[in-house]
């Protein structure tokens, strides 16, 4: 134990040191920030969610039971800790003609609820600044989830599945044009993934990287802003396009190398309007096969076009979601509210066979209220949320372009207080 907080001084001490050889040598190395987080919350129903409840997305389907009670009606109730995180922000000397810059970032989140409290990379990328140019390399927040326009919910989960939430690895190029920026992403993935057959059962979903690593084509954005100022005001508006292609199996169940991919493009468009006394927010996308950004949705099996090579075709889901978020600016104290609605849209192309894989593909529809109250006080902040989330379970027409009909509305009144020391 004293050998590591040895070496843990040392490491710091380094870190504190690096490019202070001399006084007038611009000061190059890394500074550290982040925020010590704690979250308190009650559930009144059991939820599909990640990490033990943690990131809520929706409530689960009714499950009855011998006498026709609901199991899943049942309250939860949880306290966790492992948002909390640290912010390495990384300086150093200008490289081919640009300023460059870097960050780590971690938290305690992990990648499964089997190694919960365990540290995982959130950002890790280096950025290469020009006077109007900017490339970025490395893991960073996923292009759907527009970090000048999101919620500014409470709840770790920031409005998904209604808002897209995911971090990608990836090579983004951006250029401005005065008050325009236009930027140019291209992605794979690693925590947040697609979802497919299992080659072992093809009748089983299966989330892996596996089937955009196999297309051989990187996920490919495209996004337009437009950022302008007028006195105190500040407005963005942009859109964006995105354009995925997926390879279900390497083979079909004859033995044969498989070519038929998944293939989808997608749409975003969203605003951003800050007064002195309130921000309003507002977001529009229209996605398809968009389950890696925890949205609902996926790809069906169309038919097989080959019964001797068992040639499978594929169709992409459409999903719909539009959110705003309005909240009051004021230092000490702020109120807000988030409402958004996403809508499970079916195929473009009728189905014979199936299944369908993804997340959340028997859900109709599903919508959010979640007003909240925010105090600051120095560097502590506490913070009060109600989440009502309602979702509507039914079974997948494949007639009808695998809409879903007969739904039954279920809800989770979420009760979130979290407490906050930045750094």
């Amino acid at each position: 134990m004293r050998k590591f907080t040895f070496l843990i001084i040392i490491i710091f001490t380094g870190l504190n040191l690096f490019g202070q050889d001399a006084p007038e040598a611009p000061k190059y190395g890394i500074s550290f920030s982040g925020f010590v987080k704690n979250d308190f919350s009650y559930d009144s129903r059991q939820t599909i969610a990640a990490r033990e409840g943690h990131f809520l997305l929706f409530p689960k389907s009714e499950s009855l039971d011998k006498e026709g009670n609901d199991i899943n009606g049942k309250s939860n109730l949880n306290f966790l800790s492992i948002q909390s995180r640290l912010s390495g922000k990384i300086t150093g000397p200008d490289a081919f003609g640009a300023k460059t810059s870097g960050l780590i970032e971690v938290d305690f989140f992990a990648q499964a609820d089997d190694n919960i409290n365990l540290v995982r990379m959130r950002h890790a990328f280096i950025k290469l600044n020009w006077e109007r140019a900017e490339l970025l390399l490395g893991q960073y927040w996923n292009p759907f989830f527009v970090t000048g326009c999101f919620p500014g919910v409470v709840s770790f989960n920031t409005g998904a599945p209604i808002q897209p939430f995911a971090r990608n690895p990836q090579i983004r190029f951006t250029y401005k044009l005065g008050a325009l920026s236009l930027m140019a992403v291209a992605q794979t993935q690693r925590d947040y993934t697609s979802r497919g057959p299992d080659p072992a059962n093809p009748a089983v979903t299966k989330v892996s990287s596996d089937f955009l690593r196999n297309s051989a084509i990187p996920d490919l954005h495209f996004q337009i802003h437009l950022n302008k100022k007028f006195g105190n005001n500040a407005l963005l508006l942009g859109v964006g396009w995105a354009y995925k292609e997926l390879l279900p199996v390497l083979k079909t169940d004859s033995n044969y190398v498989n070519e038929e991919k998944v293939k989808g493009l997608s749409f975003v468009g969203f605003a951003n309007l800050k007064t002195k006394p309130i921000t309003i927010k507002f977001e529009g996308i229209y996605g398809r096969n968009i389950c890696d950004v925890l949205s609902i949705g996926g790809f069906a099996v169309v038919e097989n076009t080959n019964a001797e090579k068992s040639i499978l075709t594929y169709s992409p889901t459409n999903t719909m979601s539009v959110w705003t978020d309005i909240h009051t600016n004021g230092t000490k104290m702020q109120f807000g509210v988030f409402a958004g609605l996403t809508k499970n849209m079916g195929t473009n192309e009728t189905l014979i066979s199936g299944p369908i894989y993804g997340l959340g593909t028997n859900i109709d529809q599903l919508y959010r209220v979640a007003p909240r109250i925010i105090l600051n006080a120095g560097k502590v902040r506490f913070a009060l949320e109600l989440e009502y989330t309602a979702a509507g379970y039914g079974t997948n027409d494949l007639k009808d372009h695998g809409r879903v009909i007969d739904p039954v509305e279920v809800s989770n009144m979420r009760v979130l207080f979290g407490s906050y020391y930045f750094f």
